[in-house]
């Protein structure tokens, strides 16, 4: 926080699934992010983004950030955190405050004890609100206000949209950061990450759908006229694919895995019959030959059932004729070959996939332009806008304490005729 802006440094760290990613940038003198190293290590404590072996996690943890230290030669202290899993929740709600100070516009202050307020809202046991996200303001019943700063009024409301998740689950994520001897900045839901990492404005303007599909879930946030409108988390993620490969063609789970990286399809119409792999067989049997036909059959019935269940997220949230921006797909499961078609053919709606270049600069770490580490870039973006926010926030409140504590003009006046006055009436006395 006190360095200077050249200087600033922020670490993100994404714990997935399949992997624990920890990536340093910086921003440069345009304004974009330069990677100066990254780490990763496999990930063996987290299941479906929920963390169950807490020390399986710390030496995870550990391990990728020790790799991202080696290669950026920073020393890591503090890291954003992204959290994900099927116990997240979203809602919505309208908060509002009767401002006293009728004189005064509207400040960043009234704004934040907006803010405030809505995380103080009652919820269910054992959850509590990570993000309040403001979707539009109403000031003395005018609505539509994007930014009421400025802006004069008694009443100010907002609508918000609200994300929760359960109390058990952050705390052990912040647990075990703690335990790897970092300290956690904040706490950010993933696909909120991944989509300041791979959406432009200009998609964020039209309407557009992030889907980030992990390892153990697949998580959706829908943005439209700049506002996120709708989030949600389907329990099922490039693990459950793997699992299928094993079960179906009867291979250990690293062949299954390494085979839907090498050969994976998500659309069997595209390999022909002939196409086969073989795979060594355990202890000296003869090896097995597999059909990548097969396999895309295995693969494609999986993730037509993934992509069915993100299309009726879309058309939950009512958004789905007004996302002109389409789909935007991103995380490991989305370099599946094919998908792009597939999921244009089951939802009739244009899609891409996403790469973290958007806001990157040309670095030395080439991996990092993978779909596979959006979260983490996104991250580290979420770090610098944390960073901007606080010196905002400080930059107010010093301006303030300067305007209470200099004398007005007519005060300044008065005090000195008071003070000509005392002095007369002391030469009279004496």
């Amino acid at each position: 926080m006190n360095m200077e802006r050249n200087e600033e440094i922020v670490a993100g760290l994404d714990i997935g699934t399949t992997k624990i990613a920890c990536i340093v940038g910086r921003k440069n003198e345009q304004g974009k992010l330069e990677i100066m190293g990254m780490g990763k290590s496999r990930s063996d404590g987290v299941s479906r983004g929920v963390v169950t072996n807490i020390q399986r996690t710390v030496d995870s943890i550990k391990a990728a950030v020790q790799e991202a230290e080696d290669s950026s030669g920073v020393e890591i202290s503090t890291v954003n955190v992204g959290i994900a899993g099927q116990h997240i929740r979203s809602m919505h709600h309208r908060g509002m405050i009767t401002r006293k100070a009728l004189e005064e516009e509207i400040r960043q202050q009234d704004i934040d004890q907006l803010i405030d307020d809505m995380y103080k809202l009652a919820m269910e046991p054992g959850e509590e609100i990570i993000h309040v996200l403001p979707q539009e303001y109403i000031v003395d019943n005018e609505q539509g206000i994007k930014d009421p700063i400025g802006m004069s009024g008694v009443r100010l409301e907002a609508n918000f949209h609200i994300i929760t998740g359960q109390v058990a689950a952050a705390r052990n994520i912040n647990k075990c950061v703690s335990r790897a001897n970092l300290d956690v900045t904040e706490l950010i839901l993933e696909p909120l990450a991944s989509a300041d990492a791979v959406l432009c404005n200009e998609e964020k303007e039209a309407g557009v759908a992030l889907v980030d599909i992990g390892g153990g879930t697949t998580d959706i946030a829908i943005f439209n006229d700049h506002i996120i409108r709708h989030t949600a988390v389907i329990p099922f993620g490039g693990n459950v694919i793997t699992d299928d490969i094993k079960m179906g063609c009867a291979i250990l789970r690293d062949q299954a895995e390494l085979l839907k990286n090498r050969f994976g399809s998500a659309l069997a119409s595209e390999n022909k019959e002939n196409e086969v792999v073989c795979i060594p067989g355990l202890r000296g049997r003869d090896p097995k030959e597999i059909s990548l036909k097969n396999l895309a059959n295995i693969i494609q019935c999986r993730m037509e059932e993934i992509i069915e269940h993100v299309y009726f997220q879309i058309k939950s949230s009512g958004l789905e004729k007004q996302l002109s921006g389409g789909i935007v797909l991103t995380g490991g499961g989305s370099q599946l070959k094919h998908l792009r078609q597939l999921t244009e053919y089951i939802t009739g709606m244009s899609t891409r996939i996403g790469y973290p270049s958007e806001h990157l600069a040309q670095s030395k770490v080439e991996d990092v332009t993978s779909p596979l580490y959006a979260t983490g870039v996104g991250l580290v973006l979420r770090g610098f806008d944390y960073l901007e926010r606080h010196r905002n926030k400080a930059i107010e409140n010093t301006s303030k304490v300067k305007t209470h504590s200099q004398p007005s003009k007519v005060g300044g006046f008065f005090e000195q005729v008071l003070k000509g006055a005392t002095d007369m009436f002391r030469d009279d006395e004496a």
